[in-house]
């Protein structure tokens, strides 16, 4: 939940901050990360409402708010401030570091990207954000770009690689898998009568819609993973019209999982959705695609 300035809690004793938007965790994102951790120092985040797009628009999300957290603590981060950007977008560059930083963080050490920007009109860079930092005796760490493949690794080159499709170079740059984990809802039932009941989940407003299509997945259910056929997309054979996941785990044999939040990870994609002639069509590539989801499955947990 994001918190207006005057909600902000202090920080619990001198910390290390590390800033940023920190949509989707990314490798570049875990060196800023790393540099916040520090002896004697609460590693911590300060985290804000997701990028903003060249034309003002939102960034579409690349994680939800529950897997990033719990990333987060996964990675050592022992507290994190969530602030509205509405909060601190007429902040000057020293106010931000004055009121927020020294007075609410209690910053000993600062960490970010090398692209990062503060302050009214995002006019503060890396080498201000020092200037300002070191008249209150905070340390600044700037963290150089990480480079997959010859490019610089960020939120919007991952987001063009998941809508293209290609999950597993979203994932190699992402350094996680890319994963769908919102609430399971109850579904038409038809997959369940064509012999392979499945995980529904809506696509949130606002989160990142991939290429529509079937992927090989893994679901992790009851402390067990599972290979998976998750098809994102509208069904086109059925007529349906939203936009959601549906993951068919072919070894599962547990309760059912209504109302929870399994984390489905999306690992690589096997074929566009398409609309078949008849549903013994549709069943039929099913199972083909659930065989060959099996074997991208094992043949990646075996690297």
């Amino acid at each position: 939940m994001m918190k207006r300035f005057q909600e902000l809690t202090c920080s619990q004793g001198p910390s290390a901050v590390a800033l940023g938007c920190f949509d989707g965790l990314h490798t570049g994102h875990v060196q800023v990360l790393r540099a916040a951790r520090a002896p004697g120092l609460v590693a911590s985040v300060l985290t804000f409402q997701p990028d903003i797009l060249r034309d003002g628009k939102d960034a579409p999300a690349l994680l939800s708010q529950a897997r990033k957290m719990s990333l987060l603590e996964g990675m050592g981060i022992q507290q994190c401030w969530q602030l509205a950007f509405s909060d601190i977008r007429d902040m000057s560059a020293r106010q931000f570091v004055q009121q927020v930083l020294r007075d609410v963080c209690r910053a000993r050490r600062v960490c970010c990207g090398f692209n990062f920007h503060f302050g009214k009109g995002g006019v503060g860079d890396s080498a201000l954000l020092r200037e300002l930092c070191a008249e209150e005796k905070i340390e600044v760490v700037v963290v150089p770009p990480v480079e997959v493949l010859g490019e610089p690794v960020s939120s919007t080159r991952i987001r063009g690689l998941l809508q293209a499709g290609d999950a597993a170079a979203a994932n190699r740059l992402l350094g996680h898998p890319f994963c769908v984990d919102f609430q399971v809802i109850h579904g038409r039932r038809l997959g369940r009568r064509l012999g392979f009941p499945t995980i529904n989940q809506v696509f949130p407003d606002g989160f990142l819609l991939p290429r529509f299509g079937v992927y090989a997945s893994v679901t992790e259910l009851n402390g067990a993973a599972y290979y998976g056929v998750t098809n994102i997309g509208v069904k086109p054979t059925v007529g349906a019209d939203r936009p959601l996941s549906e993951t068919w785990l072919p070894g599962y044999r547990g309760p059912e999982v209504y109302g929870e939040r399994p984390a489905v990870e999306i690992l690589e994609f096997i074929r566009p959705e398409r609309k078949f002639d008849s549903l013994e069509s549709l069943r039929a590539q099913i199972f083909q695609d659930g065989e060959t989801a099996r074997k991208i499955v094992y043949k990646a947990r075996s690297v």
